[in-house]
């Protein structure tokens, strides 16, 4: 392996910064995140690409925003501007459970000790930087920041928050993969421009006075209903994430404007989707692929969940009503060319603790990589948040063959003795019929190496319910996919005498869900031979279609009225059919089920 110097990661205190020979820094990060100098991390990515900038750049990973702020001020001022991240999620959903209880630990830092940043670390971070140095300018990105860009229901003060960029006071937004806005911006600071001129970047959004608003010239302006006009109306609000979402998911979107009293955000359109070139220039940057050594000695559950992991592509194209995906990285995908793949996987065998089996090669799902739609023309008109739901499209190309040469490539890599796909696999892709046969001949080759070569004794799927009007809710298939293919792994692994587990997640009161929904999903998966594991509580996080009905009792799209379970006891009532096999939960279950009068399902239960 190759030996690191300290100077390998880039600086995070005065020391590390004098060690580099550095007597002043262009930009300085703060992140919420502990700092790992791998291309799974936000800050690492932005810093190394600020670095291939020719900038000098440090951070500054979870701050210490309780004493006298010496962290905030250790660097001093930076040349250009600061950049602020609440990390690789969201702090409120990081800091808390569905039932709003406070976690007792925190997988982005040392030890997996909790309370290392603080709720709503993104505000409380840029309020810190502007009052210490206001005439510095701050730049807000990571995913907390993309999903709270807009007027937003806030699960945990159950009510709407303004724009980020309004209780931030950030000068600019940068919100999904911040890559390519980056470079933009630091090129026109480069030429002489100060970034409050920088008001039409892509993927930016920034404030300004009502009264200073000018129209674009091409008329491609979208006025979201106001935040004012949000509180008073629910049905705005949902109207307004519709929207949002279209305008997130289109290759040609217009720039969105939302009004807060005397104010206006201006969310700029998004960059299309990047390249193989661009992509690949990202994750082939001199990462170390290792946490910073100030961390020596403990173990970062994070670190340990990816280490030995590949992403190959980003965004995704499912749509799914809970997840926050899209909203952040698109629905486009882009994918990493072989080389970049490959390269990064030896890079992994050559780690000291490596022992020759990678665990994942994936993304955010697993099947997705190199694929997009046939004709992009057809594309560049469609604004569907899914290209799979309510079906497949026909434009869509789901071609797995890239998937089977790369899986063939790492394979035939001498120090790699086994590959998993630990990301989630939509079963429903490989089961589609294509009206080419090619492709589905294609489809169940993959299906079959992934059963018989990449499943580590388990392959995680994601029904997420049994009851085909809460999968419609979902944006999911029907769970009699889920049989289909349930049958499939049970044969590939009887024909090859392997004892591998299918292993189902499911999500209790996400909208359109009723308890009798959740006992009839726990007599159907009886007969399947699940003990469910894994399993959670719908979690309302911002910008997702589900949160929208949660909120406002509305579905964004059609303005029908959809039943959501939202008092604690509702929640826990749906929840406990997860374990209706445990005896603590019986009598309660018992209980519920002869006051709903369905008796019937106690009976497909064996519970009496």
């Amino acid at each position: 392996m190759k030996e690191y110097r300290l100077t390998d990661w880039q600086p995070t205190t005065k020391k590390e910064v004098e060690l580099r020979g550095w007597d002043e820094l262009d930009v300085i990060l703060f992140s919420g995140d502990v700092y790992i100098d791998h291309p799974s991390f936000g800050a690492a990515v932005i810093g190394r690409m600020l670095e291939a900038e020719g900038l000098k750049v440090a951070i500054v990973p979870q701050p210490n925003w309780r004493d006298d702020l010496r962290d905030f001020k250790k660097l001093g001022k930076p040349r250009l501007f600061f950049g602020v991240t609440a990390g690789a999620m969201d702090s409120m959903i990081n800091h808390y459970t569905a039932n709003k209880r406070l976690r007792s630990d925190d997988a982005y830092t040392p030890d997996g000790k909790a309370g290392m940043r603080p709720d709503r670390a993104s505000i409380v971070y840029c309020n810190i930087l502007k009052e210490l140095f206001p005439d510095v300018p701050v730049l807000l990105g990571g995913i907390e920041a993309s999903l709270r860009r807009v007027t937003h229901y806030d699960y945990w003060d159950d009510k709407l928050y303004k724009s980020i960029l309004v209780d931030s006071k950030a000068d600019l937004l940068v919100y999904g993969m911040g890559e390519n806005p980056l470079k933009k911006i630091v090129s026109e600071l480069k030429n002489g421009k100060s970034l409050d001129e920088l008001s039409d970047i892509p993927q930016t959004a920034h404030l300004c006075a009502k009264n200073a608003l000018k129209q674009r010239p091409d008329g491609k302006d979208i006025y979201l209903a106001s935040h004012e006009e949000c509180l008073a109306d629910k049905l705005k609000q949902a109207g307004n994430f519709r929207i949002v979402e279209e305008q997130s998911n289109m290759m040609n979107a217009s720039r969105i404007i939302q009004i807060y009293d005397e104010k206006a955000v201006i969310i700029n359109p998004p960059y299309p989707p990047m390249s193989e070139k661009e992509i690949d220039a990202s994750f082939d940057l001199p990462y170390t692929r290792l946490p910073h050594p100030k961390y020596k000695g403990k173990t970062i559950p994070a670190f340990e969940m990816i280490k030995f992991s590949v992403n190959m592509h980003r965004g995704c194209f499912g749509g799914c009503a809970f997840c926050t995906i899209s909203a952040h990285q698109g629905k486009f995908i882009a994918s990493r060319s072989k080389k970049s793949i490959l390269n990064e996987v030896k890079q992994i065998t050559e780690m000291p603790d490596f022992k020759g089996y990678l665990s994942d090669l994936g993304g955010p799902s697993a099947n997705m990589y190199k694929m997009k739609g046939r004709d992009e023309n057809i594309c560049a008109k469609c604004k569907r948040p899914s290209c799979i739901h309510p079906k497949i499209c026909k434009n869509l190309d789901v071609d797995h063959s890239h998937l089977l040469d790369i899986y063939k490539a790492v394979d035939a890599l001498p120090k790699i003795k086994k590959s998993f796909i630990g990301s989630g696999v939509r079963y429903d892709m490989l089961l589609h019929r294509n009206d080419d046969d090619r492709l589905n001949k294609i489809s169940e080759k993959y299906t079959k190496e992934l059963i018989l070569n990449h499943v580590s004794g388990r392959l995680k799927v994601a029904p997420e319910h049994t009851s085909d009007k809460v999968l419609n809710c979902m944006r999911k298939p029907s769970f009699s996919q889920f049989h289909t293919f349930k049958r499939i792994f049970d044969k590939i692994n009887s024909e090859n005498g392997l004892k591998q587990q299918l292993i189902p997640y499911f999500i209790s009161s996400h909208p359109a869900c009723t308890e009798i929904d959740m006992a009839e999903l726990a007599s159907e998966t009886k007969p399947l031979g699940f003990k469910l594991e894994q399993v959670q509580d719908f979690t309302p996080s911002p910008m997702t279609v589900a949160t929208e009905i949660y909120y406002t009792g509305y579905h964004p799209y059609t303005l029908e009225k959809v039943y959501t379970a939202r008092t604690k006891e509702q929640k826990l009532a749906q929840r406990q059919y997860f374990f209706w096999y445990d005896k603590n939960y019986r009598p309660q279950i018992i209980k519920s089920l002869k006051k709903l009068k369905r008796e019937d399902l106690l009976k497909k239960l064996s519970i009496y």
